[in-house]
């Protein structure tokens, strides 16, 4: 894992873990029947060393790994 990577989200703007951010699409979890909300905000995300993923926890599940292009800066 490098530190040189640049995670943005799908507004371009720069995310750093314990960032918060907002899903901008309904996403269905895979492996689950859940799905998570528009507008749903996630707090504490964290980066996980691929550009175009984050790490994080909602109050439906845990350890779950969202794209960037779902998400906008909170």
């Amino acid at each position: 894992m490098s530190d040189d990577v640049i995670v943005k989200d799908s507004n371009g703007s720069q995310l750093n873990d314990g960032d918060s951010v907002t899903l901008i699409k309904d996403l269905k979890v895979k492996g689950t029947s859940e799905t998570i909300k528009r507008g749903t905000l996630v707090k504490n995300i964290r980066l996980n060393g691929n550009s175009g993923e984050v790490e994080c926890n909602t109050k439906q599940v845990k350890g779950l790994v969202l794209k960037t292009e779902f998400l906008k800066k909170a």
